[in-house]
């Protein structure tokens, strides 16, 4: 018998039960009798509140911060600022609201990392109201309520931008996952942007970080520091020896986690923000370098060629990753000298990949664009070169960028000696 099967027929077995032993609550809507856990007293007396719908009990807790309430060095209160600063940018971007949704911070806590089986037993969300923050989580009592659990947290009602912490990757295909499972009972599940701040900490803070664990983002970037938290592995054995045996403190400090969880998205919204939007005194070039090219590939070129500017106007040439990507938005804008000069920082200040492809680029440029073929052709072999000696360079790269180079010094060579034979460069 599959697991699901198991489900259906426990809560055939659970209508059919008539035990005067223990209260019995009617679901709201229809005329069914929902037998409470055995362990609910214990639940609401470690600060858990009781809620009933048409498909069963779930339990919830609810907490309100005010608009002065700080996690780690941000102040909540900031988030109005950050939806201002997106909405007058202008920008489309991966971290930009939907303006016509509503905005939900959201977390998950589950009883495993895949499978069928698997249960989502806590889901967590905090919406900014007009004067304050309001957090709702929602316990599973047992497998037998997950259709009240899921339906109460109203996913099905309106369509909400869902901000989250690899959540597109876990959190939202593990909730469609159990959405499915209990599809004959729920309405259908809606189509909910989101926003998944992981992938966000990685194109922001890419080599300044040694990992992309919440707690590491939390205490490098939100100047918040767990103190008696649980480890996160431990949350699946806290929840089912609390459905097992009752006991509910440990299960409190779940919720707690969680809880912190979902306030380092708020501040991390907040705080990420920040920095995109920011054009002016880089605090970091190596992050704001990053933010840069971010907007380049996303086809902001404006904005990008703000953030680079600032940068170099900062740091100058002490930071050559950052003329690496200025000098492709100067050569689209067709100002191939500045490119020239960009290319050239690049070139010697740094190594591997990036400095053959600068190398490339000026080989291109002093060809094609100021007709200089003298320094084409020197680029040329210092590319040749680098791609022998540079040890940070993979086999792949070096034959690929080996065969192209060896071509265009044959070009070269022959656009300034036509009449001759011309041997290319030995790449070994």
């Amino acid at each position: 018998m599959s697991y699901e099967q198991k489900l259906m027929q426990m809560k055939k077995m659970l209508k059919k039960t008539d035990n005067k032993a223990i209260p019995e609550t009617v679901a709201e809507s229809v005329k069914i009798v929902v037998k409470p856990p055995f362990y609910e007293q214990q639940w609401l007396d470690a600060g858990l509140t009781k809620a009933v719908n048409k498909h069963g009990i779930v339990y919830k807790r609810i907490v309100e911060y005010d608009a002065n309430y700080h996690h780690g060095n941000i102040p909540l209160s900031g988030l109005k600022s950050t939806i201002d600063k997106w909405r007058k940018s202008g920008e489309v971007h991966p971290l930009s609201p939907d303006f016509s949704k509503q905005l939900l911070f959201f977390d998950t806590e589950t009883t495993g990392l895949k499978g069928a089986g698997t249960l989502i037993f806590l889901m967590g969300f905090i919406e900014q109201t007009a004067s304050s923050f309001k957090m709702t989580q929602y316990v599973l009592p047992g497998p037998d309520h997950e259709a009240a659990f899921l339906y109460a947290t109203g996913l099905w009602e309106k369509p909400s931008t869902l901000v989250t912490y690899n959540g597109k990757s876990f959190d939202i295909p593990m909730v469609e996952t159990r959405w499915t499972m209990n599809r004959r009972e729920l309405p259908p599940l809606l189509d909910h942007t989101q926003i998944d701040l992981l992938h966000g900490s990685r194109r922001i803070w890419k080599g300044e970080m040694a990992t992309f664990r919440l707690p590491a983002i939390e205490e490098e970037q939100l100047g918040f520091h767990r103190e008696g938290d649980i480890p996160g592995h431990m949350a699946p054995i806290i929840y089912q020896d609390a459905v097992k045996n009752g006991r509910a403190e440990l299960l409190m400090k779940v919720l707690v986690h969680n809880e912190w969880d979902i306030l380092s998205l708020v501040a991390l919204y907040i705080r990420s923000t920040d920095l995109l939007l920011k054009t002016d005194s880089p605090e970091s070039a190596s992050t704001h370098t990053n933010i840069g090219k971010w907007f380049a590939d996303l086809k902001s070129h404006d904005r990008s060629k703000l953030i680079f500017e600032s940068v170099i106007a900062e740091y100058g040439i002490d930071h050559p990753a950052t003329h690496f990507h200025f000098g492709f938005i100067l050569k689209k804008e067709q100002a191939y000298e500045d490119a020239v000069s960009s290319f050239a920082i690049a070139a010697d200040g740094l190594i591997g990949r990036e400095r053959i492809i600068a190398l490339e680029e000026l080989a291109k440029l002093y060809e094609h664009k100021l007709k200089e073929l003298n320094r084409a052709l020197n680029s040329t072999k210092e590319a040749i070169r680098l791609l022998k000696a540079d040890i940070y360079l993979t086999d792949s790269f070096r034959k690929r960028m080996g065969n192209d180079f060896l071509k265009r010094e044959i070009r070269i060579n022959r656009k300034l000696f036509p009449r001759q034979a011309h041997e290319p460069t030995e790449n070994g």
